[in-house]
């Protein structure tokens, strides 16, 4: 279809404001379908882009950036794909979830303006539904431009586009913890623009001495040999911060337990999942492809820095109660996998990283949906008031387990393809190199998974087996609109591993191309 990456993209922006109209006017249910309809059919573009092969739009923009354009290739089509996915089916899980947000928040609200006036009010049902309907308009609003930003990163084919594209996702982003997130829910997303933003500033600054030094941002004239090398050692390290801040690796983590932990659930969904991940898609494109050379120096580094981020990350997910925190050290964990495969300089250990990102993306917006629902239905986010849902909530449960599959890296889930590939990737370059510090990094590797089941298993027994408490024995299970999202994903991942195909055949000979096997 003409035009189908430039629809993709756009649509959602420019029907933005007709989400918020038909929210605040109609209500949540009109804006939720609406946003539903919007993405599948961008989703089924991307789709229909992808199996048509690569695929590439180019459009003027300014003789002082370059060319505007869109490339969904071997590279962006998982990305792309699981970006617009996600994003589809967690507008359904929104609304149920959302609008329990807003009673809360409507309630909060009404008990400040009775402390302060000191007075008691009554308040009229209409009040509540006219407030439900600005903020669900809102909220949809703000969901399509996230995932238009999200889609648009991986898309770009220009360095100043790809910046451009890289902060319009962190605005909704920020707006969406900062007034539907919980706890002290403002500063969080200052955190999280704050962090993100000076990442993106460093980032910039590497793209800014590739750019200015060749003459072009242009993806299509980035050329290593034309580099002086001490610029493009500059621009590469300033580049892996920039990136190492969107992935919350090890020492750039810090905001990401507290954004995880604050943001409403679909957003968490979306944040862990989907956009943190983009973070590798740029050391993919932008290192690995561009800057090969440097990338060959550099790997062992990123091999070392993603061990330290898997085994920091599951360490620290042992350790909390709140359920969605642990699920936050549990994506820097995941991350730590991605960077881990990347450092292994080999192209079944790049394919490997870049199917954990697909596996993550399914097992860990199962995860969190699971996490969504147990707040709404239960109350509370806290492990050990939790216990024996899995007879209250049978669907939940279920998916769930697959989700802790998926992340376990078990067969038959998109897990173990994922993790398999990696490590068999990792222990390659070990052996052909005789590196003894690959190999000790790929046996802690292997040490690192462990350290994944324990923390997952651990939460699965605490959360769903044992005795029930008195207190959870009224529980019921979620609606179709937060279960059904979770059944598809979880389907999606037992095919995957059954079939990984689906992704691989585009994913290594991209790898293989980028190295030159």
């Amino acid at each position: 279809m003409e035009y189908a990456l430039l629809q993709a993209v756009f649509l959602p922006l420019l029907l933005s404001p007709v989400a918020y109209i038909l929210g605040r006017k109609m209500g949540p249910t009109p804006a939720m379908w609406f946003t539903f309809a919007i993405l599948l059919y961008t989703t089924i573009l991307v789709i229909n882009a992808s199996l048509s092969g690569p695929t590439e739009e180019h459009y003027p923009w300014t003789d002082l950036f370059g060319e505007f354009g869109f490339l969904l290739d071997g590279l962006a089509s998982p990305f792309a794909i699981m970006i617009y996915v996600l994003s589809t089916i967690l507008a359904l899980y929104s609304k149920p979830y959302m609008i329990h947000k807003f009673h809360e928040q409507f309630e909060e609200e009404q008990k400040t303006i009775q402390s302060t006036s000191g007075q008691s009010s009554i308040v009229e049902s209409t009040s509540l539904t006219n407030y439900v309907n600005a903020k669900s308009g809102l909220y949809f609003a703000l969901y399509l431009v996230f995932a238009m930003g999200m889609l648009g990163t991986v898309l770009s084919t220009n360095l100043i586009e790809f910046y451009v594209f890289f902060e319009v996702m962190l605005i909704p982003g920020f707006f969406l913890v900062a007034l539907w997130g919980d706890g002290p829910r403002r500063k969080i997303g200052l955190m999280f623009l704050f962090w993100t933003h000076a990442g993106a500033v460093v980032l910039l600054l590497g793209f800014l001495m590739i750019g200015l030094t060749i003459g072009s941002f242009d993806f299509a004239d980035i050329q290593e040999s034309e580099i002086p090398q001490d610029i493009v050692l500059a621009s590469a390290v300033a580049i892996s911060i920039g990136l190492g801040v969107k992935l919350a690796v090890f020492m750039f983590h810090i905001w990401l337990p507290y954004v995880h932990g604050s943001a409403p659930t679909p957003i968490s969904a979306l944040l862990s999942p989907a956009m943190i991940g983009i973070g590798a898609y740029g050391i993919f494109r932008l290192i690995v492809e561009f800057l090969p050379s440097t990338f060959a120096e550099l790997s062992i580094w990123f091999h070392i820095w993603g061990l330290v981020t898997m085994i920091y990350g599951g360490a620290m997910a042992l350790m909390q109660d709140d359920l969605k925190r642990l699920l936050a050290y549990s994506s820097i964990s995941q991350m730590g996998y991605i960077l881990f495969g990347i450092g292994s300089m080999s192209a079944l250990g790049l394919a490997g990283a870049e199917m954990m990102y697909v596996t993550h993306a399914l097992g860990k917006g199962i995860l969190f949906m699971m996490a969504g629902i147990i707040i709404v239905k239960v109350g509370t986010r806290s492990i050990t008031k939790l216990g024996g849902l899995a007879g209250k909530m049978p669907i939940t449960a279920v998916c769930a387990v697959i989700g802790a599959l998926t992340i376990m890296g078990v067969p038959p889930t998109s897990g173990f393809m994922g993790e398999w590939i990696l490590f068999y990737g990792a222990l390659e370059t070990a052996i052909e190199e005789g590196s003894t510090i690959r190999a000790v990094t790929f046996g802690l590797g292997l040490v690192a998974t462990a350290l994944t089941m324990s923390y997952i298993l651990w939460m699965l027994k605490r959360v769903f087996f044992g005795k029930t408490p008195e207190h959870l024995e009224h529980v019921k299970e979620g609606s179709w609109y937060m279960t059904a999202p979770m059944m598809v994903l979880a389907g999606f991942t037992v095919v995957l591993g059954i079939y990984p195909d689906i992704f691989l055949k585009t994913i290594i000979p991209y790898m293989n191309g980028v190295l030159g096997v």
